[in-house]
């Protein structure tokens, strides 16, 4: 056992806690193609792709101190794709029930712990949105959505001109000169991110152990909700539209997509049950805590030294929903600027790195069980968690497969409704999460778009 021992590599914290009996989640990106899948090419790119990183050929053991390690085996590459095949001359429509329900029935099957902890899925069936569809579906513990799209962004080429690197848009923060000479300013905003940041720590403490969301609409607080189906459906934006919203308001394109989402999920709880409007309901914005937010190759990310290194690097806000009796509908901007002053408000506090501190000496002492324990009471005592991911500019191509669209979902984590968001090309998609049976989609989908085509039609008047 120990010399066995000598050859398995150590498993980061956040990994053990995401992979435990108490929590498993998964990552499901799905890749929309406009041409038919070549499954060879599918099964030549798996090849590929699994030396870059021993992860891909590894699966989970406990060492002879019961920590858990990485081990090595051999891959074999036929048991990690799996080709689905709907029922021949089926219509459009058809075709789209047997996707969703294939894809609905994933979001709930466990990954074989005995195997790596991934899997391919080939839909050659076409729907509304792709003439084919290729499912990856990662367990957390590999590591983060960063990482599976630097994974992904590493293996494709520009449909354009192969030849030239996939761009992204602009990610910086820009700089009010007006403020710089302000010496005062410096220490106010020293002091006010540190009560800032002893506020939200201490609220993350009650809102993971005693203190949960009030039951609403979007939020069932059933135990094994993490085990039940989700449904997974998706919105698109135009991102030139979101653009002109933000240029209108001076906000962010993160604002304005909070401040639209806070206002549809507010307008659904008014359409399904009026009383929850007023509900204290909260949505847990996941951050990349890496120091730089481009993405890198996979050399550069398995680095030691990197700045954007491969794995887990993310951090939990908690974010208070804005309620709607707090806001006159006829003025929906409210809404956006409503969300730039929270999130503003909680980047400039610590409380996101205080909590990794707690979390590292949870583990340490305690465990990566009672560590898995806390996460999963944070994520289940909150009401949705949102997440978001930058796209390359241009369309790519998959082994030779030009690449329509592309959106991702996690699944296995305790809420009923789960939120991503990610840029591709001109458009912004917006997949959604929800609990079957519980989560009413297609109200949900119309108050979204009502909730966009409001801030949208207010900007318009807005003079800069």
């Amino acid at each position: 056992m120990e010399e066995e021992d000598e050859f398995l590599e150590p498993m980061s914290p956040t990994a053990q806690c995401l992979n435990t009996s108490s929590l498993s989640i998964s990552v499901i990106a799905v890749l929309e193609f406009e041409i038919p899948i070549d499954e060879a090419k599918i099964i030549c790119y798996a090849k590929d792709f699994i030396p870059l990183n021993s992860l891909f050929s590894s699966i989970t053991v406990n060492d002879i101190n019961g920590e858990r390690k990485w081990k090595k085996v051999e891959v074999k590459v036929e048991e990690q794709i799996v080709v689905a095949t709907p029922p021949s001359d089926l219509s459009i429509e058809l075709n789209d029930a047997f996707f969703n329900e294939y894809i609905t029935k994933l979001s709930v099957q466990e990954l074989d712990q005995n195997k790596p902890l991934w899997e391919i899925h080939i839909l050659n069936c076409p729907t509304s949105t792709a003439a084919a569809n290729l499912i990856l579906k990662f367990h957390h513990s590999l590591g983060d959505g960063y990482s599976v799209m630097g994974l992904l962004l590493s293996t494709m080429k520009r449909a354009d001109n192969p030849s030239l690197p996939l761009t992204f848009p602009f990610n910086g923060k820009m700089i009010n000169s007006k403020k710089l000479g302000q010496i005062s300013s410096g220490v106010s905003h020293f002091l006010l991110s540190s009560i800032n940041s002893v506020l939200d720590f201490g609220l993350s403490l009650i809102k993971s152990s005693v203190l949960e969301d009030e039951l609403t609409p979007i939020r069932s607080g059933g135990d094994g909700v993490e085990f039940k189906p989700t449904e997974i459906w998706t919105i698109t934006f135009s991102l030139h539209q979101i653009k002109q919203i933000k240029s209108k308001l001076r906000v962010t394109v993160n604002d304005v997509v909070a401040g639209m989402l806070f206002l549809g999920i507010r307008l659904y709880m008014e359409e399904t049950h009026p009383d929850s409007t007023k509900s204290n309901s909260t949505a847990l914005v996941l951050l990349n805590t890496r120091m730089f937010g481009t993405y890198k190759c996979m050399e550069d990310m398995l680095n030691p030294n990197s700045n954007t290194p491969w794995g887990n690097r993310f951090g939990f806000l908690h974010i208070d929903i804005p309620k709607l009796t707090d806001f006159n509908l006829s003025n929906p901007l409210q809404f956006v600027q409503a969300a730039q002053k929270l999130i503003k408000r909680k980047r400039d506090s610590s409380a996101v790195f205080l909590v990794d501190k707690l979390m590292e000496i949870i583990h340490k002492f305690r465990g990566s069980e009672v560590a898995s324990k806390y996460v999963y009471k944070t994520i289940k005592n909150s009401s949705l968690s949102i997440t978001n991911l930058i796209g390359p500019k241009e369309k790519m191509t998959l082994t030779g497969h030009p690449v329509k669209g592309m959106y991702f979902t996690v699944v296995g984590i305790p809420q009923s409704l789960k939120i991503s968001v990610i840029s591709y090309m001109e458009n912004l998609r917006i997949a959604f999460g929800g609990e079957k049976e519980f989560i009413d989609q297609e109200k949900l989908t119309s108050c979204m778009k009502k909730a966009f085509d409001h801030i949208h039609k207010a900007s318009i008047d807005v003079s800069i």
